[in-house]
């Protein structure tokens, strides 16, 4: 009964996707101006993916083939198979995911760049809907091939869970490399345009005389679409696999599949609640803030969501079912909360953008200062609210335990809850935020197209909101990853007591190569961010040596008498991203497999928890204060404190280059990172008992 309805909830949204999907490509592609330059942008993220996937498919046989041996070591031979395939099955279904966003995206941003001149709310629908493409279809994916794999490996609520833990590390997998090669080559891309184009020489940004100007426009399509994308298959999925173990130790207790399946119905819930939600998004009229629009679609989605929660919860969870009910409100509020607490960090209308703004008066030291402040300080918040959420989710799951069954067993199951309450609504987040790429490539065609100045301030319109909508994603990822580790590493420490038949329940810090495997963890989080930094540093080395070579070379291309090789600029921005993504992914598998293998399963379990909160602390300072930095050179840029062309201006310039990284790379790799060390950790577990 409940894999029926999921397969047949995950057609309705395959059905709306088609029906998107038939909405977006009917709309007209703009001028021959702009059709040209969408298809080099097309061209050249095609040309990336391409190379990434072929690199990420290498390394992806070679991981299976490790997990096959390390599991035939230990004379588990049939398992081994089960987990390689289960492994290659996530990876190549987190790969289709990257893709499908960037096609949509790079198909969705002329056709808003189009509408534009036509009226603004239906280039929002347009930009919407292409990023509703992506979300819908990645989150059916998810659980489609959990669903697939469950059948396949022969369906028994008890034992299966435990067979498709590979396919959430082989998602995590390609996650990871994805954004890490994404996001690497946008910032790469960016730093190149921004300092040589806008700072050396003195030209707007997405001006066609900008050589690296195509490479940008690539980079918000395999950066933020791609990587993004595949980051949030693998939350889906790893989440997914973490809840139905827990479910797996609540079932042998009440021979009630029901806890099992649970979580997979939900995600299918919130996949129709997204589809209603989605119908909602209008402007009432050209002058409302796009972001309204997009608000009231939100909080459509949460109320449908919470509304099935209800009944759901009522229906299969047993007489205590309330408290379950309330579990998953806490994760819906959890998710509301994380996202506004973004807004007032990376929104120009609060003091942190307000405060860096008018630092930047006074140089770039000042600046750069100023944005350290506030991305320091924006860790607070989220962690308060993160704790309070799981101490009450927790709290709420132990009250809905029945007399004389284990009230910490069932108080985890109340965080998983949490969590499936968070992922509601994790369809139209991701539409919001590939939305993003859409409307800023859609700002650059207008730009690089000539069009009327008029026009490109409808498009700054919409680029501010996909400056907004990107920023809130990172801050619900960056939830999600929290709540979603913590439920891993109770599953962890199932697998764990069901490899050994000794129960797990305790980490012992006071022991010493325990307390080695935390300092182990949390010092990971700092290698994996300086290696990364600097690869965003080299990949953008050899953008800004070409483009002042072209520059300096071609003397017509500033005076608009000959036109720039944008081709070689994408060709070595993706040769040097793809070079530089693989020291930094590698450093992910290595350190917990070697720490796991010499150290064993319970240090394994401190770095794992030490690594989480250390890694969710860098990731929301990377965030928020990238994020900050953003904004506050576009809040100078609406004329505050001078305008373009001052000394404040230069100076937010700066501070903008130094948390692109920040925020568009580091930041978002490590959300994967969190989610990725819980996943190998559950797939490598006989190796470190």
């Amino acid at each position: 009964m409940f894999i029926k309805t999921i397969i047949i909830l995950c057609v309705v949204s395959i059905f709306f996707v088609l029906y998107l999907t038939r909405y977006v490509l009917k709309k007209d592609t703009g001028t021959k101006a702009m059709r040209e330059i969408a298809e080099a942008i097309r061209q050249g993220a095609d040309a990336f993916m391409k190379r990434q996937n072929k690199t990420i498919a290498v390394l992806s046989v070679l991981v299976s083939f490790g997990i096959l041996l390390i599991y035939s070591i230990r004379g588990d031979l049939n398992l081994g198979i089960q987990t390689s395939v289960a492994f290659l099955l996530g990876a190549f279904c987190s790969a289709c995911a990257g893709v499908i966003g960037m096609w949509i995206s790079t198909r969705a941003n002329v056709r808003t760049a189009s509408a534009v001149k036509r009226d603004l709310n239906e280039a929002l629908k347009i930009s919407l809907y292409g990023g509703a493409i992506s979300g819908l279809v990645i989150v059916t994916l998810s659980l489609l091939g959990i669903v697939i794999l469950f059948l396949l490996y022969g369906g028994n609520p008890v034992e299966t869970p435990f067979l498709i833990i590979g396919y959430g590390f082989g998602a995590s997998f390609v996650a990871l490399f994805a954004q890490l090669g994404g996001g690497i080559y946008t910032k790469a891309a960016d730093l190149g345009a921004d300092l040589v184009g806008k700072v050396e020489e003195n030209i707007p940004e997405d001006d066609p005389r900008n050589p690296a100007v195509i490479a940008d426009l690539v980079g918000d399509n395999v950066g933020d679409c791609a990587g993004r994308g595949a980051d949030l298959f693998e939350s889906t999925a790893a989440e997914n696999i973490g809840a139905m173990i827990l479910g797996v130790a609540i079932t042998k207790l009440t021979g009630n599949p029901t806890w099992v399946f649970f979580p997979l119905i939900m995600r299918a819930i919130g996949l129709i609640s997204t589809i209603i939600g989605i119908l909602f998004v209008k402007m009432k009229n050209g002058d409302e803030d796009p972001m309204h629009a997009l608000d009231r679609g939100y909080i459509v989605t949460d109320i449908v969501g919470a509304l099935a929660f209800f009944y759901i919860t009522k229906t299969f969870l047993g007489e205590n079912w309330f408290w379950f009910f309330i579990a998953g409100i806490i994760g819906i509020v959890t998710n509301i909360l994380l996202v506004k607490i973004t807004q007032y960090y990376t929104t120009q209308e609060y003091r942190p953008v307000k405060e860096i703004a008018k630092s930047s008066i006074t140089g770039v030291a000042t600046n750069i200062l100023s944005g350290l402040a506030v991305a320091f300080e924006s860790t607070f918040l989220p962690i308060v609210t993160i704790t309070i959420a799981l101490l009450l989710s927790f709290y709420a799951g132990a009250k809905g335990a029945p007399p004389g069954h284990s009230a910490l067993l069932y108080g985890l199951y109340g965080t998983a809850i949490a969590t499936m309450g968070k992922l509601i609504c994790a369809a139209y987040i991701l539409a919001m935020d590939t939305l993003g790429p859409i409307v800023d490539n859609a700002g650059g065609i207008v730009e690089m197209s000539g069009e009327p100045k008029s026009i490109r301030k409808k498009t700054d319109k919409l680029d501010a909101l996909g400056n907004t909508t990107k920023a809130l994603t990172k801050g619900y990822a960056v939830g999600t990853a929290v709540l979603a580790t913590f439920l891993l590493v109770a599953a962890y420490m199932e697998a764990v007591t069901n490899l050994t038949g000794v129960p797990f329940e305790v980490i012992n810090i006071a022991d010493v190569k325990v307390f080695g495997g935390a300092m182990i963890g949390a010092v990971l989080i700092f290698v994996f961010s300086g290696v990364t930094l600097m690869a965003v540093s080299k990949a953008a080395q050899y953008l800004i040596e070409e483009v002042r070579r072209q520059f300096k070379e071609k003397k017509g291309i500033l005076k608009g008498t000959e036109k720039p090789d944008y081709a070689e600029c994408v060709d070595i921005t993706t040769k040097g991203a793809l070079k530089q993504m693989i020291l930094p992914g590698l450093l992910v598998i290595i350190f917990p497999t070697v720490t796991g293998y010499i150290l064993k399963a319970e240090a394994m379990g401190a770095f794992l928890i030490v690594a989480t909160i250390v890694g969710v602390l860098v990731s929301n300072l990377m965030n928020n204060g990238g994020g900050a930095w953003d904004n506050a050179k576009k809040y100078i840029e609406t004329g505050k404190h001078g305008g373009r062309g001052t000394e404040a201006h230069d100076a937010s310039i700066v501070g903008d280059t130094i948390g692109d990284p920040f925020k568009d790379t580091v930041g978002p790799s490590l959300h994967v990172v969190i989610k990725l060390l819980s996943t190998i950790t559950l797939v490598l577990a006989p190796l470190f008992v």
